[in-house]
């Protein structure tokens, strides 16, 4: 797959997400930085703030991103959730593909910094690729568990095409 390929998965999740030119968005996990191209494509007045515990994951995604960084929509952070201090509360989004901090550990203190920070209204978007069926009800179990404590309201999405489960946490 060529270096700048945006795979359909990622396209299929952002453009779920309706991201709008004003949003203010959070990207847990940014990776190579594919969401971040799109995510920032659409913005206006709106911002994406992209964090990635991963040193090649942010410089990936900077290189990328290099004209959405000078244009101040994105800022990119070596960072994991735990330790982030988002510095405003107006997120309007939030969105994380295969982050496996939502389901394989106790992740009390990310989901309650995220219903800190995400306005009334916002949502938190948690997509994985459902490639490994067995695992899909673990994952919506555990992911949807943690954002219903942490005071989000939760919906589950099944989508076939690309193979992706969503839990979406609605403030």
């Amino acid at each position: 797959m060529p270096a700048n390929t945006i795979p359909t998965r990622i396209r299929w999740a952002v453009d779920f997400m309706d991201v709008q030119p004003t949003d203010h968005v959070l990207e847990i996990g940014c990776g190579p930085g594919a969401a971040a191209e799109l995510i920032c494509g659409r913005l206006v007045s709106g911002k994406l703030f992209a964090i990635d515990r991963s040193e090649s994951g942010v410089d990936r995604t900077k290189r990328r991103n290099a004209v959405h960084i000078e244009s101040g929509r994105l800022t990119v952070r070596q960072i994991d959730l735990a330790t982030l201090r988002v510095p405003v509360k107006r997120l309007t989004k939030v969105f994380a593909f295969n982050v496996n901090l939502f389901w394989v550990r106790d992740c009390v203190d990310e989901v309650a910094l995220l219903h800190e920070r995400v306005l009334p209204g916002g949502s938190v978007f948690l997509f994985y690729e459902a490639t490994r069926p067995e695992e899909v009800p673990r994952i919506l179990e555990r992911a949807s568990a943690a954002l219903t404590g942490g005071g989000f309201r939760v919906s589950v999405i099944d989508q076939k095409q690309p193979a992706v489960v969503g839990i979406i946490g609605r403030r």
